[in-house]
């Protein structure tokens, strides 16, 4: 029986490969909204990011997701990943 492949996607912030359903999708659709993308599959440019406090905090500090996106990311955005977190 032929083995699944299982998608790997990059942290921004970790430069961690893990599997795509380990790591929260951030996405800038063509109009330049920005927001948590759960289903990984909605339209437009997007950055990944392990869930968890500390990579939330640095990629908040050092503008990861700024840079990846080519856009300002507004600060709901971050609060939305530490409510995903403590779920």
């Amino acid at each position: 029986m032929k083995m699944k492949k299982i998608p790997m996607r990059t942290c921004v912030v970790t430069r961690e490969k893990c599997e795509k359903k380990d790591l929260v999708r951030v996405v800038r659709t063509p109009e330049g909204e920005v927001f948590v993308d759960i289903t990984g599959k909605k339209n437009g440019k997007g950055s990944y990011l392990k869930l968890s406090a500390e990579v939330i905090q640095k990629a908040r500090k050092n503008k990861a997701l700024d840079r990846t996106l080519e856009v300002e990311v507004p600060e709901s955005v971050y609060e939305e990943l530490e409510s995903l977190l403590n779920k």
